[in-house]
C-alpha cells in the first residue's frame, strides 16, 4: 500500500473510532441503548477489519505482533455484546497507530528527492547554437556546455583546454581537480571553474550517478530489519493473556470473565506509550538539530555499537583552510596574505574564497585588484595597488616571473600549495588543507562513552591523506580509496560486530548510509542523495550534534522501556482481578484507560531529556 494512502487510512480509522465511541455515549445518555450499541459497533468494525488485514499481512511475513491481542479483545467484546468496551479498545488502538504514522510522516516531509541534485536537462551544442534538452534525449557523442557551478549530468570527456571540477561528493577528494582536454568527467561532479565543453560517453541512465542511485536501492533492500520495540514483547504477552483468559473462562464457566481479561490485556501501554516516548524523543532531538526519520531509526540509534565515518565533509570541514603561511625574504606573512587575498577576490575558486575569508578574519585591508588575468585551475595575475601580484600553483607562478620556484619546507600530506609572487619576486607560500573539525577527538571519546565500542574511517581519499588528517584520533581502522560499492561492503562486514551507524555527506556515501542500521547524513551542506538515503539528518553543519542525538535516543528508549514494564505489570494485575470476577469488561476498559494515562505521562518525560554533551539546542545562545 502506498505510504500516503496508509497514512490517510490511519486518520480515517481514528476518526471512525472516536465518532463511534462519542455518538454511542450520547445515545446512551439519551436513553437509546440499542442505537448506542449499534454506534459503538459501527466504530469498532472498520478498525477491526483493518487490524485483521494487517495481522494476515504480518503472519505471511512470519511476524507475530501485539495486533493479535487487540484483535482478540475487540472480537470477543463484540461477540459477547460488550460493545462499549470494544469501542474503547478500538479508539486506543487506532490512536496508537496514528501516532506512529504521524511521527514517520513528519520526518518524511523534511526530506528532499534523491535525484534533486542532478539537473533534469542539459545544454547541448547543435548546428552552431545551444539548446536545452531533457536528459533522456542526450546521447553518446553529443557535445554539452557545462557552465560554472553546473553539475555534470552525464559521464563524458573534457573537450576544452582545461576544466576544474569539484568531485568531493563522489570521491571524497576535498580539493577541486584539474582535468585537461580528453580527461574523463564523472556525472555528479560540480564545475568549480570556467565553463567547458563535455563530450557525452554514456547515457544518463548508465552514468556514474545513476549507478550510485541503483546502489542505494540495492543497499536499502539489504538493510537488516528493525523490529518495533513493542513487538519484541508480543509473544510473551500474548501467551500470558491467552492462558489467563482461558483459565478464567474454564474455572468460572463465565465467558464474560475472559472478555474482561482480554479487554484489560489490550496492550495499550505498548501501543501508546512506546510511540509517544519515541515521538517525544524525535521532537527533542530535532530541538538539537538532529532529524530522526521515524521511530524505528530512533530505536536503532539507541543500540549502536559500531560507527563508520566518512572523512571529507564529515570528520573534516570539506572546505580548504589555511594551515600555514611561509614568507620568503623581507615580506611578512601578513603582507603575503593581504596581497594574495586582494588578488583572489577576483576568483570564485574554493581556495581563493578560503584565502579571502582568512584575510578578512584577520582584519586585513583588501584592495580592489586591477588588470586581473585568471587561468582556471592554475592561478591569477594582476595589479594590487602599486604591486604586481601573482598567486597560484608553483608552476604557474614560476612561469609568470621567469624563475624556478622552490618547494615549501612545511608541506604536509593532503595539503595544497599556493605560491605568491610580488613585483616579480617569489614572496612566500600559503599552505592549505582540508582541516579536521574542531572538537573531533572529544566527540569520538564521548561516543565511546555512550556505548560505541568501534569507530572506523571509510573514505574515497588517498590512504596517505586519510592517515595524515586523522593522526592522533583514536580510530580502530582506516579504510581509504573506497568506491561506493566498497563502502557498502565495509558496512556489511562491520555489521557482524553489532548494530552499525554510518555518517557521511556525499553522493558516494548514499549507498553505505542506506545499508547501515542507521545512516546519518550531514544535511546542512551534504548531497540530497545522502539525505534521502539516511535515517538521521544533522540539520546543522556540526558533527558534534551526533552525540546529543545518540544520548536522546538512548534516553527515549529507556523511558519507553520503563513505560512498557510499568504498563504491562499493571495490566497483568488487572487481568488477574478480572479473572476472579472483580472487574467487568467496561470496568476493565476504564482501568486500562487509567493505566494508559499513567504510562503516557511517563513517556512524555522524553520531551525533557537533556544530553550530557555540551551541544546547545538550535537558536539558544551560548553564554
Amino acid at each position: 500500500m502506498p505510504q500516503a494512502l496508509h497514512d490517510r487510512l490511519n486518520v480515517a480509522l481514528l476518526i471512525t473510532a472516536l465518532a463511534g465511541l462519542a455518538s454511542g455515549l450520547v445515545l446512551m445518555l439519551a436513553g437509546q441503548a440499542q442505537l448506542a450499541t449499534l454506534a459503538w459497533s459501527a466504530g469498532v468494525i472498520p478498525v477491526l477489519a483493518a487490524l485483521l488485514v494487517e495481522i494476515v499481512r504480518s503472519l505471511s511475513k512470519g511476524e507475530v505482533g501485539l495486533d493479535i491481542v487487540a484483535a482478540l479483545s475487540m472480537s470477543a467484546a463484540l461477540f459477547f455484546g460488550e460493545t462499549l468496551a470494544a469501542a474503547v479498545v478500538a479508539l486506543m488502538y487506532s490512536g496508537g497507530t496514528f501516532l506512529e504514522s504521524f511521527a514517520e510522516g513528519r520526518a518524511r516531509r523534511e526530506m528532499t528527492d534523491l535525484l534533486s541534485r542532478v539537473p533534469r536537462t542539459a545544454t547541448r551544442h547543435r548546428n552552431g547554437a545551444l539548446e536545452e534538452k531533457p536528459l533522456d534525449d542526450i546521447l553518446p557523442g553529443d557535445l554539452l556546455l557545462i557552465r560554472q557551478g553546473d553539475v555534470a549530468p552525464v559521464d563524458g570527456t573534457v573537450q576544452s583546454q582545461r576544466a576544474m571540477l569539484d568531485q568531493s561528493a563522489l570521491t571524497g577528494e576535498s580539493m577541486p581537480v584539474r582535468l585537461d582536454d580528453g580527461d574523463e568527467v564523472m556525472s555528479g561532479s560540480t564545475n568549480a571553474g570556467d565553463a567547458f565543453d563535455l563530450r557525452v560517453t554514456r547515457r544518463a541512465t548508465e552514468s556514474t550517478y545513476a549507478g550510485i542511485v541503483r546502489l542505494v536501492e540495492a543497499a536499502q533492500t539489504s538493510k537488516a530489519p528493525m523490529a518495533r520495540l513493542a513487538d519484541r514483547y508480543s509473544l510473551l504477552f500474548l501467551g500470558v493473556t491467552v492462558v489467563i483468559a482461558t483459565a478464567a473462562w474454564w474455572l468460572s464457566g463465565d465467558p464474560i470473565r475472559a472478555v474482561a481479561v482480554l479487554v484489560v490485556a489490550t496492550p495499550c501501554p505498548l501501543i501508546l506509550a512506546v510511540p509517544v516516548a519515541l515521538v517525544a524523543g524525535m521532537s527533542r532531538a530535532a530541538h538539537y538539530g538532529v532529524l530522526i526519520k521515524g521511530a524505528k531509526p530512533l530505536e536503532a540509534l539507541a543500540r549502536i555499537k559500531v560507527l563508520v565515518l566518512d572523512k571529507t565533509g564529515t570528520l573534516t570541514d570539506g572546505r580548504p583552510q589555511i594551515v600555514a603561511i611561509e614568507p620568503l625574504g623581507a615580506v611578512t606573512a601578513d603582507a603575503v596574505l593581504a596581497l594574495a587575498a586582494s588578488l583572489e577576490q577576483a576568483s570564485k575558486h574554493p581556495m581563493a574564497r578560503a584565502i579571502v575569508g582568512a584575510a578578512r578574519a584577520r582584519s586585513a585591508v583588501l584592495e580592489i585588484p586591477q588588470q586581473v588575468l585568471e587561468m582556471p585551475g592554475e592561478g591569477l595575475a594582476g595589479m594590487v595597488g602599486r604591486h604586481q601580484v601573482v598567486a597560484g600553483s608553483a608552476g604557474f607562478v614560476a612561469a609568470r616571473i621567469g624563475a624556478a620556484t622552490p618547494e615549501s619546507q612545511i608541506m604536509a600530506v593532503g595539503s595544497a600549495l599556493v605560491a605568491v609572487a610580488i613585483d616579480g619576486q617569489l614572496a612566500g607560500h600559503i599552505v592549505m588543507a582540508d582541516a579536521l573539525r574542531a572538537g573531533t577527538p572529544g566527540l569520538l571519546a564521548g561516543l565511546r562513552g555512550v556505548g560505541i565500542s568501534r569507530i572506523v574511517l571509510a573514505t574515497g581519499d588517498r590512504q596517505a591523506v586519510a592517515e595524515a588528517v586523522t593522526q592522533g584520533l583514536e580510530l580502530d581502522a582506516i579504510h581509504a580509496e573506497l568506491t561506493p560499492d566498497q563502502k557498502v561492503a565495509l558496512v556489511l562486514a562491520e555489521r557482524e560486530r553489532g548494530p552499525i551507524m554510518m555518517v557521511g555527506d556525499g553522493v558516494n556515501d548514499a549507498p553505505a548510509l542506506a545499508a547501515a542500521d542507521v545512516g546519518v547524513a550531514m544535511g546542512a551542506r551534504g548531497a540530497a542523495a545522502s539525505a534521502e538515503a539516511a535515517d538521521v539528518v544533522l540539520l546543522v553543519d556540526h558533527l558534534n550534534r551526533l552525540l546529543p542525538g545518540v544520548e536522546i535516543a538512548q534516553g527515549a528508549r529507556r523511558i519507553a522501556l520503563e513505560s512498557v514494564v510499568a504498563g504491562i505489570g499493571l495490566s497483568v494485575l488487572g487481568m488477574i482481578a478480572a479473572a476472579f470476577g472483580y472487574l467487568t469488561p467496561v470496568q476493565g476498559a476504564l482501568l486500562q484507560e487509567a493505566i494508559d494515562v499513567a504510562v503516557i505521562l511517563n513517556a512524555l518525560r522524553a520531551l525533557r531529556i537533556t544530553p550530557r554533551s555540551s551541544a546547545l539546542p538550535i537558536g539558544e545562545p551560548r553564554t
